[in-house]
């Protein structure tokens, strides 16, 4: 009911923008404007949003406050994109740059969303492992589960006939399939698909060898069966942990990057409008670039922010300096 209900929202808040940027095209105003700038101000929030987090400004209860602000942020961002795009496919090839790289974040940002729901939901259902543990726990059960299959069995010693061959299959079993799933991370596309067939497969093989061996190897099968469910649920987190990662290396560069033409296609639409020409536009690239330097490498390498009153007088200086040189008298 709360995932309909915010999927409700999301429309509604959708429809309201196209809404009113309709309206604002009938008073015949040109509507990209409007929604480009509703475009460049929400990605300026998602950036914000990043700096915060990176650089330790927000509490674990205001970052996840924030984390819920910038996944509802985005989704409607896809409305305010839809309106400016004009349902339609661009012409230029940085206008294809733009249309690309918004596309990318997109889907990039709906799988971040997919994975932060599943981990929320694996956090809720059992208890997570951390990812620094999962290779030590999965060797921590590779060596249990050997040891629990050639554990003697203590009846089949007391008893003069000859045994039956239970510790047999049970070896067998192992060597065939249980040895290699313990070994390494197994099953990977279907733990992302939610699938559990590949564990249904063996656990069922695992039942079925249980109703043909005595007391003592049913208990140890059960137990084999326990270290097998805990295995693959490592295996399960494992996957998520992995594609989260390698999820943040295409969503956050494509996301500066987008933030990067965005604010170059606002100079270049400006510069344009008002006559200046493509003079115009590559002076104030050029400056758009010096100005956000400091900021930008403090957000990709981290650091403290640059100081704000050191950043102003250093323009007030440049500034005073050459109106300067322009008034000096020449001899």
């Amino acid at each position: 009911m709360g995932k309909f209900l915010n999927g409700l929202g999301f429309a509604v808040i959708s429809a309201g923008l196209l809404w009113f940027v309709w309206i604002y095209g009938n008073g015949l105003r040109d509507p990209r404007y409007l929604d480009g700038w509703m475009l460049a101000g929400g990605m300026g929030l998602q950036l914000y949003l990043h700096i915060a987090k990176k650089t330790g400004r927000l509490s674990p209860r205001a970052a996840m406050r924030w984390r819920k602000l910038h996944i509802a942020l985005g989704f409607i961002l896809i409305a305010a994109f839809v309106s400016h795009s004009n349902i339609s496919l661009p012409d230029t090839s940085f206008e294809w740059a733009l249309w690309a790289g918004f596309v990318l974040v997109t889907v990039s940002g709906i799988v971040g969303s997919y994975l932060a729901w599943t981990l929320k939901a694996k956090q809720q259902s059992d208890e997570l492992i951390g990812p620094d543990r999962i290779s030590t726990r999965r060797a921590e059960l590779a060596r249990t589960v050997h040891e629990t299959v050639v554990e003697a069995n203590p009846l089949a010693a007391s008893i003069a006939l000859p045994a039956l061959p239970h510790d047999a299959w049970i070896m067998e079993l192992y060597n065939k399939q249980l040895q290699s799933f313990f070994q390494e991370q197994r099953n990977f596309a279907t733990h992302l698909l939610s699938s559990h067939r590949p564990l249904k497969q063996l656990v069922d093989e695992i039942d079925m060898l249980s109703r043909y061996v005595d007391q003592p190897n049913q208990e140890k099968l059960a137990a084999i069966k326990d270290l097998v469910v805990e295995k693959d649920r490592l295996d399960s987190a494992s996957a998520v942990f992995g594609l989260n990662k390698a999820w943040q290396f295409i969503h956050v560069p494509v996301t500066y990057a987008l933030i990067v033409l965005t604010v170059l296609h606002i100079i270049v639409v400006y510069a344009f409008s008002s006559g200046g020409g493509w003079g115009v536009a590559l002076f104030f690239t050029i400056s758009g670039f010096v100005l956000a330097l400091p900021f930008a490498r403090q957000a990709i390498q981290g650091g403290p922010a640059p100081s704000l009153r050191a950043y102003y007088l250093r323009r007030v200086r440049r500034i005073e300096g050459h109106r300067s040189r322009q008034a000096r008298p020449c001899h």
